[in-house]
């Protein structure tokens, strides 16, 4: 869920997962006083609504040990134990469900992970991923091991521009677009990325013939599925045609997290 838009600044990560210059987390109280031979821990902590918090010990060195992290902006971006979670989810079901997937596009996912799950696919030839920034996708793929072999890939052609832009400009059509994009808040850097306009005016006609878009679409559960969920979810439905949402549990955000899946023309009875 890396950024397509615009720089989004700080890169962080949880439980031996930070590198230089980056600050990790958007609330950090003073450092625990260490006992002897530890090491000074800070505390990341996210609220997820107002009676939920989330709070993590951070240090600030390389340490391969435990769960590593990726926050941006003090937003949990993907947690190494259950990220698979998300980018399964975001990826498989437009890919099986199109009858021979050979070309993706990725807007955003900037960490690999994305690319690495597509790349599964035998059927799939070339995966553009186009994400904004640089020094995001540069320590992705410097320090997430998980995804080396996906950024080596011959088949991925790696884009650092504004998505809107580069899908706009490009002579091609694809099987499958991916929005791996941080959630529309108003204002904010992928914001136009969610619009009826975007969807209407350069995602569909980017889309090959039983072509499928995909989207993350923010946290769906009981509370919180009106905060961007259905919104997304009925933006689309006014775009195409054939239209699902679907959903699971994520834990490391603390939350269940929806997608929303659409194709113009039906390719398999899921659509119908």
């Amino acid at each position: 869920m890396v950024g397509a838009v615009q720089d989004y600044g700080r890169v962080g990560e949880l439980n031996g997962f930070e590198t230089n210059g980056y600050e990790a987390g958007r609330a950090m109280a003073k450092p625990q006083q260490p006992r002897r031979g530890e090491e000074v821990s800070q505390w990341y902590e996210e609220e997820i609504d107002d009676d939920l918090k989330l709070c993590y010990a951070l240090n600030r060195k390389i340490r391969y040990t435990c769960c590593k992290a990726l926050i941006i902006d003090g937003k949990m971006q993907s947690a190494e134990v259950d990220e698979f979670i998300y980018h399964e989810s975001l990826i498989h079901p437009p890919l099986l469900f199109h009858p021979n997937p050979t070309t993706v596009f990725i807007m955003g996912g900037g960490e690999g992970s994305a690319a690495r799950e597509v790349l599964r696919h035998n059927t799939v030839q070339r995966v553009v991923m186009c994400d904004i920034d640089q020094e995001v996708v540069d320590f992705c793929r410097t320090y997430l091991s998980a995804n080396w072999a996906a950024f080596a890939s011959d088949k991925l052609c790696l884009v650092i521009n504004d998505a809107r832009a580069e899908l706009e400009k490009s002579p091609e059509k694809f099987d499958v677009i991916v929005g791996d994009l941080a959630d529309p808040v108003e204002d904010g850097p992928c914001y136009q990325l969610y619009t009826k306009s975007f969807y209407e005016h350069v995602v569909k006609p980017k889309l090959s013939d039983r072509g499928i878009f995909v989207t993350q679409a923010g946290p769906a559960g009981v509370l919180t599925h009106r905060e961007v969920f259905s919104s997304i979810y009925n933006t689309l439905r006014h775009v195409f045609k054939y239209v699902k949402a679907y959903t699971a549990h994520v834990p490391s955000f603390a939350d269940t997290w929806g997608w929303v899946m659409v194709q113009a023309t039906p390719s398999r009875l899921v659509f119908h």
